[in-house]
């Protein structure tokens, strides 16, 4: 008997703005703040462009940039460890995190 996956991997998704917002909703799971997390998540999910897009409506929402991991860990910071994460380090700069 063979398995079959349940899902499909979804190449060239579309990420408008509205699809971007959706990063925008949650919660944290325990012990997590839940501006990093959403953060984090967004990070994890989207190419750069689209990553700019979200820290401007995450900015415009009054979220803090400068949250920290449960490690102490700002998302700049954790970036930083990231071989390929230059350019959206340059994003979070860029819109002030520090």
């Amino acid at each position: 008997m063979s398995l079959k996956k349940d899902k499909q991997k979804v190449l060239g998704e579309v990420f408008d703005d509205a699809r971007i917002a959706e990063f925008l909703v949650g919660e944290a799971p325990e012990g997590f703040n839940r501006d990093f997390y959403l953060l984090e998540r967004a990070y994890r999910g989207m190419k750069a462009e689209n990553f700019a897009t979200f820290v401007r409506l995450f900015k415009e929402q009054g979220l803090d940039l400068n949250s920290q991991s449960p490690e102490g860990q700002t998302l700049l910071a954790r970036i930083g460890e990231h071989t390929q994460g230059t350019e959206y380090a340059d994003i979070l700069r860029a819109a002030g995190a520090e």
